[in-house]
């Protein structure tokens, strides 16, 4: 009992800690009146959240290659599991030599919430790809190797703004907003309904799609995305997991050599799909640019 209070207590050292970078410099359009009120941290589960920010995870220096990864974690809608879905994930990146940059979106479905996930959440996404673009100079990664990954309700984001047309451009606030939201590629892991069937699957980026077999809620549109991909000529790579159910996180959660070894998978693809290597601002070979 008191190796888990301790852990629990340095995970939300960790979070208080970590420098979060906000999306919007006079906050989220429709957010600015509760842009001031506090998150709610509870067992490292992250809501009331009402300035979309992110917190960057830079890879060591020594083998940092340029990738990036805008991390998205689940949650439901109600919170965000911030640690396992969150700087977990970003650590695991980091030994690719990818730095990670973790989102904090608005709730559509926290108490007393009055945003929604197409529209908000969906928006916070899509800003965070264009803050990355904007910023990634400063923080020395390559604005067209920058990916997004998204767990359960974050992979629900993914979808929305990776594989479907965006609602309608953003009202011009500043450069930032002139950017594509379009990523380079991207990573769903048990991802939700939201998004599914793709709308524009035919200008999806490259995709990394992994569930459980027994996951009745995330493993159908899991495969149903991958199919729709594939059809449309996208690049995309499925695993489904035997005996597996859903929130598996970074396979810290399982006891299936399999679910523990899922992000050396994740690995492979991003080597072999040269997303690991500087291109002089290119795609890898094979990738077709956004249309």
């Amino acid at each position: 009992m008191r190796s888990k209070l301790f852990v629990m207590l340095l995970a939300l050292c960790a979070h208080a800690g970590a420098q979060q970078l906000p999306l919007w410099p006079e906050g989220a359009p429709g957010s600015e009146q509760r842009r001031n009120e506090a998150e709610k941290v509870e067992n490292t589960y992250v809501s009331n959240i009402h300035a979309p920010s992110l917190t960057v995870v830079r890879a060591n220096p020594r083998h940092a290659n340029g990738a990036a990864v805008i991390i998205v974690p689940g949650g439901g809608h109600r919170m965000l599991v911030w640690q396992n879905e969150g700087m977990v994930a970003a650590k695991s990146l980091n030994r690719s030599g990818v730095t990670a940059f973790v989102l904090k979106y608005r709730l559509a479905r926290d108490q007393g919430s009055s945003y929604s996930i197409e529209n908000d959440a969906a928006a916070d996404l899509r800003r965070a790809v264009r803050w990355v673009r904007a910023h990634a100079a400063q923080y020395g990664v390559d604005p067209h190797r920058l990916g997004i990954m998204g767990f359960s309700a974050g992979g629900e984001l993914v979808s929305l703004v990776a594989d479907n047309p965006e609602p309608s451009p953003p009202a011009r606030q500043d450069a930032i907003d002139k950017l594509s939201a379009r990523p380079d590629f991207q990573v769903l892991v048990y991802p939700g309904p939201l998004g599914s069937p793709a709308k524009a699957a035919q200008n999806a980026p490259p995709a990394f799609i992994v569930a459980g077999s027994n996951d009745k809620c995330c493993m159908p549109p899991a495969l149903n995305l991958y199919q729709q991909l594939v059809a449309a000529g996208v690049s995309a790579e499925l695993h489904l997991y035997a005996d597996t159910d859903h929130a598996f996180n970074m396979g810290q959660r399982s006891e299936r050599l399999s679910d523990v070894h899922w992000p050396d998978r994740l690995a492979d693809w991003l080597s072999d799909s040269g997303w690991l290597i500087p291109h002089n601002g290119q795609p890898p070979l094979g990738v077709p640019s956004p249309q």
